[in-house]
């Protein structure tokens, strides 16, 4: 991972090293910001090389334009196509075939990266967003509307929260799969953008793993629930019980051992945590039935106790 901060160049040359070095030397991209605002300006960037040849750029600075024109496009040719998460207070695009549009907080854009735009934050508060960077030569569905992508908001309801949840797993994952997810993020772009078919083999695919990767993100956030059933995170991913059940036996462990296993790991971290919390209350938090059912499953996971497993945590063990 590699970070970088305006703090480290002189207040006076912030804004033009950000626009020299960073935005044209490693983005490729013109910016422009009024000469009386520079001396206020700030910005920072990570950027994390990923598996499958992505690039997953975290971004947050202070107002001010962006262009990537012809000229810039010829001097820094990228070849890839874009998947952009906004973060901040909205965003503009606009200066490229179509009409301008702007993304919310929170929602996705796409496009390929040798077209034409510009863009501005749209809040006070500035930039904030996540890129992720995939060269067309790594993405198996080769097809020359590829490289015709202006930017777009991902605008279909069923295939955003997907994206969103494979987006969120690719800032956790292990390098091996990161480079997967890589590929579904890829696709779901495409499938949205109607170059892939949902019932191709690569949309299939793409769709089943990122149905598996909301539908777990899904048990996470209602797993204090004791009524967390299939049928329940079924209906909220849209798809039938036995659909979701076959999502999981693909995986490495079924619903119910997914759903036991995040109690188990949320109950530990609680326990070492919180040590003054009552371990029903942690019991009950967690979405285990009674305080009977957690000692028996944390006793067969662990072959001890709550409290001993607390009790071995505070001695340093």
């Amino acid at each position: 991972m590699y970070r970088w901060c305006t703090d480290e160049v002189e207040p006076h040359d912030r804004f033009d090293y950000w626009r020299e070095v960073r935005a044209k030397g490693l983005f490729g991209v013109t910016a422009e910001l009024e000469r009386e605002r520079r001396a206020d300006f700030f910005g920072e960037f990570s950027l994390r090389q990923l598996g499958g040849g992505g690039g997953l750029v975290e971004l947050k600075a202070s107002h001010y334009t962006v262009e990537r024109s012809t000229s810039d496009i010829a001097y820094a040719p990228g070849d890839s196509i874009c998947v952009y998460q906004q973060l901040g207070s909205g965003g503009w695009f606009g200066g490229m075939r179509g009409n301008d549009f702007a993304i919310a907080n929170g929602s996705f854009a796409t496009s390929h990266t040798d077209l034409p735009y510009r863009t501005a934050p749209l809040g006070a508060g500035g930039f904030h967003l996540r890129i992720l960077k995939i060269p067309v030569s790594h993405i198996p569905a080769q097809d020359r509307r590829i490289r015709e992508l202006a930017p777009k908001t991902f605008n279909d309801p069923a295939l955003a929260p997907l994206l969103a949840a494979c987006f969120a797993d690719l800032g956790e994952a292990a390098a091996g799969d990161a480079t997967s997810l890589v590929q579904v993020l890829a696709h779901l772009a495409l499938i949205e953008r109607g170059i892939v078919r949902p019932g191709s083999r690569l949309g299939q695919a793409a769709l089943r793993t990122a149905r598996l990767s909301q539908a777990r993100r899904l048990i996470a956030r209602h797993l204090q629930n004791p009524d967390l059933a299939p049928a329940m995170v079924a209906d909220l991913l849209g798809v039938s019980v036995r659909h979701l059940h076959m999502l999981f036996e693909a995986a490495e462990k079924s619903f119910s051992q997914t759903v036991t296993d995040e109690r188990l790991e949320r109950s530990r971290r609680l326990l070492r945590e919180t040590p003054e919390r009552l371990i029903a209350d942690i019991a009950t938090s967690c979405g285990f039935e009674s305080l009977a059912t957690y000692y028996r499953v944390f006793s067969a996971a662990h072959g001890m106790a709550p409290g001993d497993f607390r009790a071995r945590g505070s001695e340093g063990h």
